[in-house]
C-alpha cells in the first residue's frame, strides 16, 4: 500500500509519460492486457488512456488492472489512470 507521499511523487512523475497503454473501442481486449502487463514489468509506472469512443468506465477499468496485475492505482484523472508495481530488484523509483 502506498502512502499520499509516495503516491504524490509518483503523480510527479507521471504527468510527463505518454499514455502507454490506449483502450479504443474494442475495450479491454488480450492485447490490451498483455501490454498493460509488458509495461508494468518494463517500468513500473505506466498511464492508461480510455478514448471517448470506448464504452469502458476508467474507475471499473483500474480496479480490474490492479487487481489482475497486484499493483497500486496511483490517480485517476478523466479519462486516463496511473498504476504502479515496483519490482523487487533494481527498482526505478525510489520512494519516500
Amino acid at each position: 500500500m502506498l502512502t499520499g507521499k509516495q503516491k504524490q511523487y509518483l503523480k510527479s512523475l507521471a504527468v510527463q509519460l505518454p499514455a502507454y497503454v490506449q483502450i479504443g473501442k474494442e475495450g479491454i481486449t488480450e492485447s490490451v492486457i498483455d501490454s498493460v502487463e509488458d509495461v508494468l514489468l518494463a517500468r513500473e509506472l505506466v498511464k492508461v488512456k480510455i478514448h471517448q469512443n470506448s464504452d469502458e468506465n476508467i474507475r471499473a477499468t483500474a480496479e480490474l488492472l490492479a487487481s489482475r496485475f497486484d499493483c497500486e492505482i496511483v490517480q485517476i484523472i478523466g479519462r486516463n489512470c496511473v498504476l504502479f508495481k515496483q519490482k523487487e530488484k533494481k527498482s526505478h523509483y525510489e520512494l519516500p
